[in-house]
């Protein structure tokens, strides 16, 4: 539990560090969505890399004679595979929402207020 505290502060205090700088809501959006796209999204596309590498690894080199644990490294193929498929599904599918509700960098013309001098 500790582990997990120190490494939830070791992601929040660049963030605070940051939050001086945010002015709006809207910039502050635009901060985590960079984040996100930016950090977020490489990291978990190297991670179902790394397993499927990983499990290329165990069946082929590894353990070329024990059919027990091919059928491990045959499973970590599997899942780093699985995890590609999902990551550019959602990828695509947020795309498409994205791009079909006009969500793309236009900001929406909001009515303006009628002074009167």
């Amino acid at each position: 539990m500790k582990k997990l505290a120190l490494l939830a502060a070791a992601f929040a205090v660049p963030a605070f560090a940051f939050a001086q700088t945010v002015d709006s809501v809207q910039s502050l959006g635009t901060f985590i969505m960079n984040i996100i796209n930016q950090v977020a999204v490489p990291v978990l596309f190297a991670v179902a890399f790394i397993v499927f590498i990983w499990g290329v690894f165990q069946t082929f080199i590894l353990n070329g004679g024990d059919e027990e644990k091919r059928e491990g490294g045959k499973s970590l193929m599997l899942y780093g595979l699985i995890g590609f498929f999902v990551m550019v599904s959602v990828w695509g599918l947020v795309n498409i929402l994205v791009g079909s509700v006009s969500l793309k960098s236009n900001a929406p013309n909001y009515p303006q207020a009628l002074y009167q001098h």
